[in-house]
C-alpha cells in the first residue's frame, strides 16, 4: 500500500485538533517480513541520497521530532536513519537547559547546532520545547530571566514565540537549509502499555523515570500546546507532520518516506566535471597506470 505523505502533512494556516487526527492508522505491511523489507528499501533509498547531498555541498536538511514520552523517537532516528553515513549526520538531544542556555534567547542553542552545508542534523527534542513544556509549565519562565517586554501577559508570550519561530525557520530556509519536523502522535493508553511495559521487563527498567507520569497528568494541556504550536509553526517550507505512533513500525515508514521525498524535492547533484577537468584526470590516471611498468 502507497504512503500518501500528504495525509500527515499540517497545511500552512490548518487548525489542528489532534482528537480528530488518528494515533494508529491501517499498516502499510502485511507481516514483519514485508515492514523489514520495505523499511530496508527506504533506508537504501537515504543512503543514496546523503552522498548526493553531502557531494553538491548547497544545502542541509534539519530534522526534528517532538513527541510525548514514550512515543518512539529514539527508535525511529535509529532504524530510519541506520544506513546514513554518521560523518555526515548528527543527532542532538535537547535536555533541560543549563545556565549558559539560560542566559540567551530560546533560539541560541538550536542555532549553535545547526547542520553545515551538505550535512543532515537530527533535533531530538529542539527549541519547540519552549512553547510546550515552557506553556505547561509557566514558571519555568523565570528561570530565563526575561526583560517584563519579553514576557507581557497572556498568549502574546506565545504569540511572539510562534512568531521567532517561523521567521528563524525561513531565515533558515532561505539559505538552504530544509527543515521537516514531525510530531509522534502517541494515544494516551498507549504511552500507558509503554510505561508498563519498561516496568515489566528488566532490560527496559532504566528507560522508566518517575517525572514521566507527573507530566503524563497534564497530558490534556500538552495536546492543547501542541494543537497550538502545530497550527502557528507548521509553514509550506518547514512543514510538520503528524505521524500516528501507536505502532512504532507504521511510524518508521511513514517517517522514512517522508524522508526520501523531502530530499528528492532539493535541487541537488553530483558535482559536474568540465572538459579540462576532465582532460587532467586522464592525464593522472596515464600516470598511475604507467605504474605497473
Amino acid at each position: 500500500m502507497k504512503i500518501h505523505v500528504d495525509d500527515y502533512r499540517v497545511e500552512e494556516g490548518a487548525k489542528v485538533r489532534l482528537s480528530k487526527r488518528p494515533t494508529d492508522v491501517k499498516k502499510y505491511y502485511k507481516s514483519n517480513k514485508e515492514y523489514e523489507a520495505l523499511l530496508a528499501d527506504h533506508v537504501d533509498a537515504l543512503r543514496k541520497l546523503q552522498p548526493v547531498l553531502y557531494a553538491d555541498d548547497r544545502h542541509a536538511l534539519l530534522i526534528i521530532f517532538q513527541a510525548m514520552d514514550a512515543a518512539g523517537k529514539d527508535g525511529a532516528i535509529k532504524h530510519v536513519m541506520s544506513g546514513v553515513n554518521p560523518q555526515g549526520c548528527l543527532v542532538y538531544s535537547f535536555k533541560h537547559p543549563g545556565p549558559e542556555a539560560l542566559q540567551h534567547d530560546f533560539l541560541w542553542k538550536a542555532a549553535r547546532l545547526l547542520p553545515e552545508r551538505g550535512h543532515i542534523g537530527i533535533f531530538n527534542r529542539s527549541y519547540y520545547e519552549d512553547v510546550l513544556i515552557v506553556r505547561v509549565h509557566p514558571e519555568l519562565l523565570r528561570a530565563e530571566n526575561l526583560p517584563d517586554e519579553a514576557l507581557d501577559h497572556g498568549r502574546r508570550v506565545w504569540e511572539k514565540r510562534y512568531r521567532s519561530i517561523r521567521d528563524f525557520e525561513r531565515h533558515l530556509h532561505d539559505n538552504g537549509t530544509r527543515i521537516v519536523k514531525f510530531f509522534l502522535h502517541l494515544s494516551k493508553e498507549e504511552q500507558r502499555r509503554r510505561f508498563l511495559s519498561r516496568l515489566d521487563e528488566p532490560d527496559k527498567n532504566w528507560k522508566f523515570n518517575e517525572g514521566d507520569l507527573k507530566e503524563r497528568g497534564h497530558w490534556d494541556d500538552y495536546m492543547k500546546a501542541y494543537e497550538a504550536c502545530l497550527s502557528e509553526t507548521s509553514l509550506k517550507r518547514s512543514p510538520w507532520y503528524v505521524v500516528p505512533a501507536d505502532d512504532k513500525k507504521n511510524a518508521r515508514l511513514i517517517i522514512s518516506r517522508v524522508l526520501i521525498e523531502t530530499l528528492e524535492a532539493i535541487p541537488m547533484s553530483y558535482p559536474k566535471v568540465d572538459p579540462e577537468r576532465r582532460e587532467a584526470l586522464a592525464k593522472y590516471r596515464q600516470m598511475l597506470e604507467a605504474e605497473k611498468e
